[in-house]
């Protein structure tokens, strides 16, 4: 067997690390072809990657031109520590206002654990008047876990 064979991770584990972490890297594509990267809060749609942004910012103009993204999510400061998903998919727009506040308030309450919503709700219908949201469809996943090493 691979080393990389070695370290990739079951999907449970997979899962979990998607389940027990708040922020990814989420890579878009800018109109000259190179990535344009960000660190995101976000959320979970039925085991699926949601999250929202202002229907203004570069990576929604970037994705309403082309909806290919990279999400990365990582944990682990030392070598033999690092785990991660890289997934790779296509980020589909909400569109319905509801779900968009939806997925703000999960989101909101990743970011915040222990608010109450009712804490939550004011901000998330505030800010979610010009946001927009997506749900990534997975189309490759890739995984590590460097401990597995050992």
């Amino acid at each position: 067997m691979n080393q990389r064979a070695r370290i990739a991770m079951p999907e449970a584990d997979v899962t979990a690390l998607i389940e027990g972490s708040r922020k990814l890297q989420l890579a878009t594509i800018n109109p000259d072809g190179t990535p344009h990267l960000v660190t995101m809060y976000y959320g979970l749609d039925e085991g699926r990657i949601a999250f929202w942004t202002y229907g203004k910012a570069q990576k929604a103009v970037n994705l309403a031109r082309d909806p290919r993204v990279s999400c990365l999510i990582e944990t682990g400061d030392d070598y033999a520590e690092l785990r991660g998903v890289l997934l790779y998919g296509v980020a589909k727009q909400v569109g319905e206002h509801e779900r968009v506040l939806e997925i703000g308030l999960e989101i909101a309450r990743r970011m915040t654990p222990g608010v109450p919503d009712a804490d939550l709700r004011p901000y998330v219908e505030l800010t979610g008047r010009k946001r927009i949201a997506y749900v990534v469809e997975r189309t490759k996943v890739v995984s590590w876990d460097h401990r597995r090493l050992t």
